[in-house]
């Protein structure tokens, strides 16, 4: 049975299988302070970068729908495990059934648009998880607007539990943060360019930057889909019309509210209200 969902604007969705999608929303709010936000983390069930292309599209399918059902008519897949192994299958399979004039959008295309007038070299690395290394999106991407860039990724398994589990910035980190750059750089020397193709990873940034050397430039995504989607909603006044603007953002998580509560204050120094819902 098609699911009943209000005509009434209200306000913008951001997904992400657990925390990494706060750096999103951090920077969409710089960006779009006017508007609400409803955050939305499947923290329960992640990590989503070892999981296989079927169940990533079920689970981000669950969360869109209950964003849908919350009053969302735009949502931000704030994941690139997501955007990369689920966003095209509910851009064309499922929205036309769901309500074709409600939007989805992703984080990789807004990051690819940037990257040709950054690399100087042309030789790009890319730093992910181990489904958005698979699905090979960033090289697709990349290519079809700018084919002469050389790309290059590594799969970082440990990184999101790093800081899904709250150990971003102990000791222990270090090993695993140099391991996967170093694995990258001895696959292309020539790498001038690293994009974190994790929205988890910027939470890493700084041990990140201090095992990484001087003159290659480091980028996280936030800013970037954040000009993005403002650009969007300028673009399609119809869709802007749909997003409530007081300023608002609610946050809900799988997981227990404390976890989140805690290590979501700590990282968008605020105080935040959690409420615990579930997507099966």
């Amino acid at each position: 049975m098609k699911q009943q969902l209000s005509h009434i604007p209200g306000p913008i969705g951001v997904f992400d299988s657990g925390y990494g999608g706060l750096t999103i929303l951090e920077k969409i709010r710089e960006v779009l302070p006017e508007y609400d936000y409803i955050y939305l983390g499947d923290n329960a069930r992640a990590p989503y970068g070892t999981r296989s292309f079927e169940i990533v599209y079920e689970f981000t399918l669950q969360a869109v729908n209950k964003l849908f059902e919350m009053g969302c008519h735009l949502v931000i897949l704030a994941c690139n495990t997501a955007s990369a192994k689920a966003l095209r299958s509910i851009q064309m399979n499922d929205l036309p059934e769901l309500d074709p004039d409600r939007r989805v959008l992703g984080v990789i295309r807004p990051t690819v648009e940037c990257i040709g007038d950054i690399t100087q070299n042309r030789h790009v690395g890319i730093l992910a998880t181990s489904g958005t290394i698979k699905s090979e999106s960033y090289p697709l991407e990349i290519h079809k607007l700018f084919p002469e860039i050389q790309v290059s990724g590594i799969a970082c398994p440990m990184w999101v539990a790093l800081v899904e589990n709250n150990e971003s910035q102990n000791e222990g980190a270090d090993y695993f943060i140099k391991k996967y750059i170093d694995q990258l750089l001895s696959e292309d020397p020539l790498i001038d360019t690293m994009i974190l193709g994790c929205t988890h990873y910027p939470i890493l940034f700084p041990k990140i930057r201090e095992y990484t050397p001087d003159g290659i430039r480091v980028i996280a995504q936030g800013e970037y889909v954040a000009e993005s989607l403002k650009d969007y909603l300028h673009r399609h006044p119809e869709m802007d019309a749909k997003c409530t603007r007081n300023g608002n953002c609610l946050f809900y998580t799988t997981e227990a509210e404390e976890k989140f509560t805690e290590s979501a204050s700590t990282f968008l120094k605020e105080q935040i209200s959690v409420k615990r819902i579930s997507l099966e």
